[in-house]
């Protein structure tokens, strides 16, 4: 099997490429709303923004901004498939504006937006990214009243555009079943507090792109990827970035369309993307590895399992991982300019 995936630049609150309904799910983290390191990039898009700012009208400001992603999330809507989902990873923001201190509810703000639009809240995930770091807390240290609480997780909204997702060919389920999970991956991925997985420093060598890059790691694209998609799927990201959804989307064997507005990430993203067959093959061996650690201990535990995956021969808890297949890079291919194409191995390894 083989996936495209395609990058465009340009402002997403467009899409023109996008038809009605082609997209199967969407995952993004969007510029944060009153974090100064997107200030100017919303000034780029509002100037009353930039004015609202000056005068430190934190309300003025945070309304402006969110009113800029507010195109974006109409368009999503607009695009994707009925039983569609859309992930949206957000953290509120904290700022002094006129000596007060405060928080701007960006999750909340979003959230609402998005329910007035049309879309059906799902059950949140939040990112916990706790940090040890001395200066993490905010105010008068040990005086009450005016020490805050730490601000250490961000919100993982799950939205769903209309009803429950339909699988009722033959083919379709089928695939939905190479495309499942291990049991033991459901109990940490279907959390709604995700502590294992760390935040992302990117190193890039670009002073711009460093203040314009909001990445979230790739195991977070990954395991969104794998929770609410199947094996063929088109994923969308409108704040593409440093490209991590395309990279999921490829490490899982789905089809993957970007929108940024920065042509100057385009040759990170390349780099990037050289990666990722070796990236995925190291992710491959330890959900592997994993597993059958996994399967040892219980077998020691429990007894021997009554279920047997067909496609590696090794145990599994369910019959739903019966036809259980992981997607292993063949080949990565620069189809053109901003278009790359995967081929996939027929059989992972055992």
């Amino acid at each position: 099997m083989k996936t495209e995936h395609k990058i465009i630049f340009e402002n997403s609150k467009y899409m023109k490429e996008s038809k009605d309904k082609s997209v199967d799910l969407m995952i993004t983290s969007p510029p944060y709303p009153m974090i100064k390191m997107w200030d100017e990039m919303f000034g780029e898009q509002n100037t009353e923004i930039t004015q609202a700012l000056k005068e430190e009208d934190g309300g003025r400001a945070f309304e402006l901004m969110h009113q800029e992603l507010d195109k974006v999330w109409k368009e999503t809507f607009r695009v994707l498939k009925n039983g569609g989902i859309a992930c949206i990873n957000i953290g509120d923001a904290t700022r002094t504006l006129k000596d007060v201190f405060q928080i701007y509810t960006n999750h909340a703000r979003i959230l609402k937006y998005c329910l007035d639009l049309g879309f059906h809240a799902l059950p949140e995930i939040l990112w916990i990214k706790e940090t040890n770091k001395p200066d993490k807390f905010m105010g008068s240290g040990m005086l009450p009243v005016g020490a805050y609480v730490t601000l250490e997780h961000e919100h993982i909204l799950i939205l769903r555009k209309d009803g429950k997702r339909k699988f009722t060919e033959l083919k379709q389920r089928e695939n939905r079943q190479k495309s499942a999970f291990f049991w033991e991956e459901r109990n940490i991925w279907y959390s709604d507090k995700w502590r294992d997985i760390n935040g992302v420093f990117q190193k890039l060598n670009n002073t711009r792109l460093r203040a314009r890059s909001g990445a979230y790691p790739i195991e977070l694209a990954y395991r969104l990827i794998n929770m609410f998609s199947v094996q063929g799927d088109l994923i969308l990201d409108p704040f593409l970035g440093t490209g991590t959804t395309t990279l999921g989307a490829m490490a899982s064997m789905r089809n993957s369309l970007g929108y940024e507005i920065d042509k100057n990430f385009n040759e990170f993203i390349e780099e990037r993307i050289k990666e990722i067959k070796k990236i995925v093959g190291f992710r491959v061996e330890e959900r592997m590895n994993n597993h059958k650690e996994f399967i040892k201990k219980r077998e020691q535990e429990k007894g021997k399992l009554k279920y047997v995956n067909k496609n590696y021969e090794f145990p599994v808890m369910t019959r739903q991982e019966v036809n259980l297949l992981i997607p292993k890079i063949k080949e990565v291919k620069r189809i053109k300019e901003n278009l790359f194409e995967v081929e996939y191995d027929p059989l992972s390894p055992t």
